[in-house]
């Protein structure tokens, strides 16, 4: 491959995620518009896009546009974009496939999402997706579901049903997509050892994933954004205007100190963000903005 080659990768990958976040913004607004009372008083939610730059501003190391939400339904939502590039430490060079062939250079960029709603009865969400470049080049990503309430927490949920029949189909027109695959490791990953627990009702999750065909790799990528930007919402829209109770609200809060353990102790993705100097504010925006420990 050429570094012409390459550059136009890296262009089509960066645009793709960045109007993937513009789109995903705009699904999410137009579900505070449609908040009305009694349930939800107030102004609709609104993004805050942010750009912001990597580094001390003394040379290019890349940066990205944070978005974050503060709503009715959504009670915090972070949609971040970003592109990225530079020198990984020696140590963590270590752990990065062809890291140690680029001399520790690297570029990434991805769409990361976590989305932390008001009511109860709708499941929280995460997703990203992403490409990184050392040596070697590859995507990596998914998404998954992490509902709130008992009732809500068991795959045969209809919810989780549907989501996972969304991922699925973003890897069946996929060749070298396996879902059952995916979906194992998503289980595997997100898991909480010291509770020896799942963190929610799952979905996929895939890295370092390179076919050998960059072109059909991408365009699995998009399929999994799409999937998610479609059927997120859409299970949004179906629980929103569900009324909620104080035992319910403080489940909630409960279950979301699930979310914050993992998140902190075993995330590869804030581990990456944290090592390589990116945007602190926009990788522990994911943190929900009120959580219960009993």
């Amino acid at each position: 491959m050429t570094i012409t080659d390459l550059d136009t990768q890296k262009m089509r990958a960066r645009d793709w995620f960045r109007a993937l976040q513009e789109d995903i913004c705009s699904r999410f607004e137009a579900i505070e518009l449609a908040a009305e009372p009694p349930l939800y008083r107030g102004d609709p939610g609104k993004f805050d896009l942010t750009e912001w730059k990597r580094g001390d501003g003394t040379e290019d190391l890349g940066g990205g546009r944070m978005g974050l939400m503060r709503g009715k339904v959504f009670e915090k939502v972070g949609v971040h974009f970003s592109e990225v590039h530079g020198t990984f430490s020696e140590g963590f060079a270590a752990q990065i496939p062809g890291a140690d062939q680029s001399d520790g250079r690297f570029w990434a960029s991805g769409l990361s999402l976590i989305a932390h709603p008001r009511n109860p009865h709708v499941p929280a969400a995460h997703m990203n997706t992403r490409m990184l470049v050392t040596s070697q080049s590859w995507f990596g990503g998914g998404g998954d579901l992490n509902p709130l309430l008992a009732y809500q927490r068991d795959q045969a949920f209809e919810d989780s049903v549907e989501f996972h029949a969304a991922m699925k189909a973003a890897c069946d027109i996929h060749p070298g997509a396996d879902y059952a695959q995916m979906k194992e490791t998503c289980d595997t990953y997100f898991n909480l050892p010291h509770r020896d627990e799942p963190r929610g009702t799952g979905g996929i999750f895939y890295d370092r994933f390179n076919s050998g065909d960059w072109d059909a790799d991408f365009a699995f990528t998009r399929e999994v954004g799409k999937q998610f930007a479609d059927i997120y919402p859409d299970l949004v829209r179906k629980r929103f205007q569900h009324a909620w109770n104080e035992a319910e609200r403080e489940e909630q809060l409960i279950q979301r100190g699930r979310y914050v353990e993992f998140n902190l102790l075993y995330d590869r993705g804030t581990t990456f963000g944290l090592k390589t100097g990116g945007n602190v504010t926009s990788i522990l925006s994911s943190m929900p903005p009120v959580v219960k420990w009993p």
